[in-house]
């Protein structure tokens, strides 16, 4: 289970993951987060004066960071909130503020790899996974939902998921999860679905990416408060008809989802984010640079098949540095075993010596 870790103190050497959080407001994004977290990491929102409840303000992007420790290894988490996101009549202006974020995350990555010197202190922000949550009407995707994960899933790995869940019977709840999936097949919509390869994968990754697979959308139920229950404390809701514990895989998909998130897939998120979703952008943008320079009769010839050898250049520049780094890591770890080695041989021979040493005086 992870733990929050106060400042900043060596978040530089944890491993960072970005985890944007998407929903109208009462779909339990916030409560989600700071369950998943341990603690209050974004307010709950508070509508307390009746003149200003109706004024729509619009979707606000907000970045908070965290330190986490999961299994003793430090986690740089950062979530990107989404106030006011689904709560206006009109909801284009969010769907565009969303990909611009995203886009221009992409974009800061994409003008560092120019740089002919690089910031030593450059932060990735991109986005390397992203939760929709889609509201437990029982029904079926709305006509929002599905086109939000249709134009963000080019950008980001979307996870849909089902808040509080446990506004639905378990029967209601496998229903409409069918419903939601169907909907997401038919439309075509490239979410994250786990994926996994028959002939190259081992077999547990298969059954496990399989069992996750088939939980999709996850059903959650999030819970800041803790009940004793015999004798232990339990994070969950208490109803008149019984209590349903947020940790528990039998009421909720939350410690599923919790732990593919922050251990088994954090790597193939960011990887995917990377080495997929990155290049593909990173290949449009500059496509669309290219053609821009094509239409423009001021460029001649001679330019354009120069600036198609950059972008090979670019491409071929940043497999060598990669390269690089591999080097220079494995150099690193043999010096670091040779000095390890030499202080052993050091140790031996003082060793030797006072053994030596002592033999001389038994003898005298």
């Amino acid at each position: 289970m992870a733990t929050r870790r106060g400042g900043r103190k060596n978040a530089k050497k944890g491993v960072q993951f970005t985890l944007m959080v998407v929903g109208a407001s009462g779909t339990g994004r916030t409560t989600f987060v700071n369950t998943l977290c341990e603690s209050e990491v974004l307010p709950h929102k508070v509508s307390d004066n009746s003149d200003t409840a109706h004024i729509e303000e619009g979707i606000k992007i907000k970045p908070v960071n965290v330190e986490l420790d999961e299994d003793g290894v430090r986690i740089a988490l950062t979530i990107v909130d989404t106030p006011g996101f689904g709560d206006n009549i009109d909801n284009e202006a969010s769907f565009q503020e969303i990909v611009g974020y995203l886009e221009r995350q992409y974009d800061d990555i994409l003008a560092e790899e120019s740089r002919i010197r690089r910031l030593a202190r450059f932060r990735d922000n991109r986005v390397h996974a992203l939760l929709y949550f889609i509201p437990p009407t029982g029904h079926a995707l709305r006509e929002m939902d599905i086109e939000l994960m249709r134009r963000l899933s080019p950008r980001v790995n979307v996870i849909p998921v089902i808040g509080k869940a446990d506004s639905m019977t378990p029967n209601e709840l496998r229903g409409f999860k069918k419903r939601v999936m169907e909907d997401i097949e038919h439309y075509g919509i490239p979410v994250y679905n786990f994926p996994y390869d028959v002939e190259e994968d081992d077999e547990d990754t298969i059954a496990d990416n399989s069992e996750l697979r088939a939980l999709l959308p996850f059903a959650i139920v999030g819970s800041e408060d803790e009940m004793e229950i015999d004798g232990q404390l339990v994070r969950g809701r208490m109803y008149p008809w019984g209590f349903v514990e947020t940790d528990n895989p039998k009421h909720s998909d939350f410690s599923r989802l919790r732990s593919a998130l922050l251990n088994s897939h954090l790597t193939d998120l960011k990887s995917l984010t990377d080495d997929v979703l990155y290049e593909t952008y990173r290949t449009e943008k500059l496509s669309r640079t290219v053609h821009a320079d094509q239409n423009d009769s001021s460029i001649l010839p001679e330019e354009l098949a120069t600036q198609s050898v950059r972008l090979k250049e670019e491409q071929l520049r940043r497999e060598e540095e990669k390269l690089r780094e591999i080097e220079l890591r494995v150099q690193r770890e043999i010096s670091e075993k040779r000095q390890e080695l030499l202080a052993k041989e050091e140790s031996l021979r003082n060793l030797e010596s006072r053994l030596a040493a002592q033999g001389s005086i038994r003898d005298q």
